[in-house]
Order: structure tokens, then C-alpha cells, then sequence
């Protein structure tokens, strides 16, 4: 029998517990692989829906990782029960984005420093205005220098959040392109929005699977199975967390 909890979606398993900073990926199979490859004896935590949990160690220091499914809802259901329920201080998304800078390339690596969004999710807090959905700033500057470390480049900047995979503006692209969005994905927004709302401390990652102008792309086995550069700078950024 599971240990009872709180959540609707997410159900420790005997003895088992969630580290005070998680990544996490869309894909649940990249949180496994991410697992498999990455932490040193790793502990599946959670199942439920298959949106697979672990809990292990990254050079000493306790990481989790669990995938979240795709999109501002999916996304921040867990994140924000991870972070309500749970006791996680952080959140490290790890992700795919379509590229629509010029300047980037598949596999190149995005930081988000902040997140314009299409969500009506923005306007659902209780300030005069709209809320700005903003990295932490403390583990972007770590990741940075985690990528410089490891001999990566990373681009930061604002990415677009759009609730929309296939939008029905076609010009929607071009718009967020011509005010200097570098990527387009469906989670960041969310997340720094969640983040801010419960205290917390929240970062997101992309490395490019895709352009949107140049066609160029990655194959569904290399989005789940590649990445590695995020991956390392996402979880040597988790162990440095000041929490």
C-alpha cells in the first residue's frame, strides 16, 4: 500500500521521499533516463498515471526527477503540489523548445531569464497589472556558469510560452521573433508563475529540438534520449541551490 497524501497525482512509495530540488522534464521517460544515467542509486518514488519520480544522488548532494507532461495545466499541477505538499524549495525545468532566433540552432542551449505567455494564467493572481513570470535569479546564475564549466555557450534570454502547440495565428512566431523571444515552448510561464505564488525558487532549461524557420529538427529518440549538456548544467545547478 502507498503512503497516503495529499495530492491528487502524486503517491509516495514506502520509504521513499522527494529531494528539496527537483528537475523536471515533460517526458516521464526522460526523467528515467535522467535517473538511469545520471544519479547514483536512484529510487522510483512515484508512478501514479506513469508520470515516473526519482529520488538519488549527484555527486553527493540528494536530486529528484520526475516528468511533468506537457503544457501550463499539466506542468504546474505537479510542480505546484511538489512544492505545496512535498517540501521542494526548487524546481529546474529541463526541456525541448522550437528555436526562433536566428542565431540558434538545434541542440543549442536556452536559459530562460523570463517567459512571455499567451496563458490566461498571468492574469489570475490578485495584483493590479500582470505578474511577470521571471527566473530565480540565483540559479540562473549558476547555470551559467555551469554551462561555461563544461565548454557550453548557453543563450539567455525571454522564450514564449503559448498554451497553444499548433496556434491558430500563423504569424504568431514571427510576432514573438521580431521582439527578441528566442524559443518557443508550453511550460516555463507556468512554472515561474507557480514559483513566485508559493515562495519557491524556479529555473528553466531548453536545449533546441527544433527551428520553426529553418526546419531543422531532432528525432523523437534524441529529444528523450539526448540533451546531455542540459542535463549536466540542470543537475550541477541543483546541487548548488542555495535553499
Amino acid at each position: 500500500m502507498m503512503t497516503s497524501s495529499p495530492s491528487a497525482c502524486i503517491e509516495l512509495k514506502p520509504g521513499t521521499h522527494v529531494a528539496k530540488v527537483v528537475l523536471m522534464p515533460g517526458d516521464p521517460l526522460r526523467a528515467k533516463f535522467v535517473a538511469e544515467h545520471y544519479l547514483e542509486n536512484p529510487v522510483l518514488f512515484n508512478d501514479v498515471r506513469n508520470m515516473l519520480g526519482y529520488t538519488g544522488t549527484f555527486e553527493g548532494k540528494e536530486v529528484s526527477v520526475m516528468g511533468s507532461g506537457m503544457g501550463i495545466p499539466s506542468f504546474t499541477l505537479y510542480a505546484q503540489e511538489l512544492f505545496r505538499f512535498f517540501g521542494v524549495e526548487a524546481i529546474i525545468r529541463i526541456g525541448s523548445a522550437g528555436g526562433i532566433s536566428d542565431d540558434l540552432h538545434v541542440r543549442d542551449l536556452v536559459i530562460a531569464m523570463a517567459s512571455s505567455t499567451n496563458s490566461t494564467m498571468v492574469t489570475s493572481y490578485d495584483l493590479p497589472g500582470i505578474l511577470a513570470p521571471a527566473a530565480s535569479y540565483d540559479l540562473l546564475k549558476e547555470a551559467v556558469k555551469a554551462a561555461e564549466e563544461i565548454g557550453v555557450n548557453p543563450r539567455v534570454g525571454t522564450v514564449y510560452s503559448s498554451d497553444f502547440f499548433y496556434h491558430p495565428d500563423k504569424n504568431v512566431n514571427l510576432k514573438a521573433k521580431a521582439l527578441g523571444h528566442l524559443a518557443v515552448e508550453m511550460e516555463s510561464a507556468g512554472l515561474y508563475l507557480t514559483a513566485a505564488a508559493e515562495g519557491k525558487k524556479a529555473l528553466a532549461l531548453f536545449q533546441i529540438s527544433d527551428h520553426v524557420f529553418t526546419g531543422e529538427a531532432l528525432s523523437a529518440a534524441e529529444r528523450q534520449d539526448g540533451f546531455h549538456e542540459m542535463m549536466e548544467v540542470a543537475l550541477k545547478t541543483a546541487i548548488r541551490a542555495k535553499i
